[in-house]
């Protein structure tokens, strides 16, 4: 049973259901969900960006031997060279005996053996490179090589390694850096959305009721 109340509710009791909250509209919330699909376009920018500096450096690797007009060992093949332009020989398969290749003193006093090893794939192929050598003359001059066992030699562009790391690196730094940015931005922009809402559904609930007797009037 409960008992009247003139300043309330009836004792006993607990009062009426607590007060609904707003709603608050999303377009309200700041910072804007646009945000979102900034992360995700940033995101897909960044990792389009890795994918292509990482086909550019294979490109160019490939690109670097001239395949198209490979020869036999022990065939003479005629190219044509520029003053200047150092140029690689390469062997494919590589390590199969004693390799060898002779150039025209007329086109290059000598043919030297790179310190390094570098190595081009194409399709099911290998070529690695076994000499270089810089032409001292423009002109087409005849280029021989042989082999102590079957094998296919090719002309190519001495390997621009410096430029291949550079491009490795580069698709690296955009991976990661897609790897963290989207993630942040995404989780910023949910926190601060989160306070907003927050801050505007605090703004905007009723004042809590003031318990206590009416007042009486002024002291007489």
């Amino acid at each position: 049973m409960s008992i009247p109340n003139a300043w309330g509710g009836p004792y006993g009791g607990y009062g009426g259901p607590p007060p609904v909250p707003p709603v608050i509209p999303a377009r309200d919330l700041h910072p804007r969900r646009l945000w979102y699909v900034v992360a995700a376009l940033l995101g897909v920018v960044l990792v389009g960006g890795g994918v292509t500096f990482i086909v550019l450096t294979v490109r160019n690797a490939m690109h670097a031997v001239d395949t198209a007009h490979s020869f036999a060992g022990g065939d003479q093949r005629t190219f044509s060279f520029t003053q200047g332009r150092t140029r690689a020989i390469y062997v494919s398969p590589y390590g199969r005996g004693h390799v060898d290749c002779r150039v025209p003193t007329a086109l290059a006093d000598s043919m030297t053996r790179p310190a390094g090893t570098f190595r081009v794939t194409d399709g099911a192929r290998s070529w690695d490179r076994v000499f270089e050598f810089t032409p001292k003359t423009t002109g087409d001059y005849p280029v021989t090589c042989t082999s102590e066992l079957p094998a296919e030699f090719a002309l190519g562009d001495r390997p621009e390694v410096g430029g291949m790391v550079g491009g490795i690196f580069a698709a690296i730094g955009c991976f990661l850096t897609a790897a963290v940015a989207v993630p942040v931005i995404c989780v910023v922009t949910a926190v601060r959305r989160g306070r907003c809402r927050r801050r505007l559904i605090a703004a905007a609930a009723p004042a809590p009721p003031m318990w206590g007797p009416p007042s009486m009037g002024p002291p007489a």
